[in-house]
């Protein structure tokens, strides 16, 4: 399967996975490509259910974790380096608008 993944700033890159990739597969393809540490990535899938990818754990498949080819997933990244262990909590832009 093919998503796409939409960082805050607006740039899209493509990740290329096979279809019983699970969310570790996922955060270390991204990783690789875009040079990110595993452990700060924040995902959050946009769909109808709007929510963060990593909720169930890294074990899970993707495709149970409703991302399919195609899925748009935005990327945000915890910068924090202090090892807090604060959550951010992010909401979709669809939800504010009437």
């Amino acid at each position: 399967m093919r998503v796409v993944v939409e960082i805050l700033t607006g740039s899209l890159f493509y990740i290329q996975l096979g279809n019983d990739a699970t969310v570790a597969d996922l955060k270390r393809e991204i990783c690789d490509q875009q040079k990110l540490p595993q452990d700060h990535l924040i995902l959050f899938l946009d769909n109808y259910q709007s929510r963060l990818i990593d909720e169930d754990g890294d074990g899970i498949s993707l495709i149970d974790c409703g991302i399919h080819d195609g899925s748009h997933i935005y990327l945000f990244f915890n910068p924090l380096k202090d090892g807090s262990t604060h959550l951010f909590v992010f909401a979709s832009p669809d939800l504010f608008l009437g």
